[in-house]
């Protein structure tokens, strides 16, 4: 084993913890962005949820006639956009709502 005189022994320790915080941060995003089937998309979640699903007490956003019969679950709800945030493009607390 080579010996690193002991003033740059700081700058070595340094540059290892950054590249082993480097190689953690890969991992852990590269884990974050595998989106279960269930939430890859819309078409996935009215599979199981027909009129979307929203939090408790959400209102849909619309000029139109808002959506009222989706699911009510904050859970489900958290869940969902927690995985893909996509499927509240109007962020009014409805994923994937439709008539």
């Amino acid at each position: 084993m080579t010996s690193i005189p002991r003033s740059r022994a700081g700058g070595v320790r340094a540059v290892i913890a950054a590249g082993a915080l480097t190689v953690g941060l890969a991992s852990a995003s590269a884990a974050g962005s595998t989106i279960p089937p269930q939430w890859k998309n819309c078409t996935n979640v009215n599979a199981k949820y027909p009129h979307g699903v929203g939090r408790a007490g959400a209102r849909d956003h619309t000029s139109g006639d808002p959506v009222t019969n989706f699911k009510r679950s904050t859970a489900v709800y958290k869940t969902a956009v927690g995985y893909n945030k996509g499927l509240d493009r109007d962020k009014d607390g409805i994923a994937c709502e439709k008539a």
